[in-house]
């Protein structure tokens, strides 16, 4: 099955018990209802460094684009799961259904990218993926990056998603620490500027390397 069809029947409720399974057996849960529930104070933290216009890289259901709307910033999300978008535009996000990696509206003219949730494994190429963003950004836009924890090793996994009615197809993704970002980061033609910790989740801001 397609990840993002069985992603779908996620944010539908048809499977609310979805697992994400790495090769080597380890297994964690989809936060399908965080994803579709209120923002926490950490996310409001890191929305409030957003500047404006926000691209929301794999938006989900768009619960920050949304809040970003609410506080009269223009934000837009991108994201491949046609369910994803269905929900977003529903909530009332602008919502664009493609991969970043394809065209995207506005090249080189956001403010801020978000990659938040985990986003950064999206391809399982953080550097591919920080270096497409800061050819998406304007001259002095920022990335502004949800990590793992310190001590979090660097890594790209083979992953699938597992419900009761279905598995996925298997599709790379990645892990990056807080403290491995400051590696990743050059490598994309990017600096971090700062990083922090909210209520257990680390965060970086990233901008293009002087």
């Amino acid at each position: 099955m397609n990840p993002a069809d069985l992603y779908g029947l996620g944010l539908r409720g048809d499977e609310p018990g979805l697992v994400l399974r790495e090769a080597d057996g380890r297994t964690g849960p989809v936060p399908i209802a965080t994803w579709l529930g209120p923002l926490t104070p950490a996310d409001h933290d890191v929305l409030a460094r957003a500047a404006a216009p926000v691209l929301d890289v794999g938006c989900g259901p768009g619960r920050h684009v949304v809040a970003l709307a609410r506080r009269g910033v223009f934000a837009t999300g991108v994201d491949v799961s046609p369910v994803a978008v269905e929900v977003a535009r529903a909530r009332g996000a602008r919502v664009i259904h493609a991969s970043v990696f394809a065209a995207i509206p506005g090249a080189g003219t956001w403010g801020t990218a978000l990659l938040l949730d985990g986003n950064i494994g999206i391809g399982g190429q953080p550097v591919r993926l920080l270096a497409r963003l800061r050819a998406l950004l304007r001259p002095g836009g920022e990335i502004l990056a949800e990590l793992d924890a310190p001590g979090t090793a660097s890594r790209t996994a083979s992953v699938r998603l597992e419900g009761a009615g279905g598995v996925s197809e298997w599709f790379p993704w990645a892990r990056v620490g807080v403290d491995g970002i400051h590696a990743q980061a050059p490598l994309a033609g990017l600096r971090v500027t700062e990083t922090w910790e909210g209520a257990g989740r680390w965060f970086a801001r990233l901008a293009a390397a002087r």
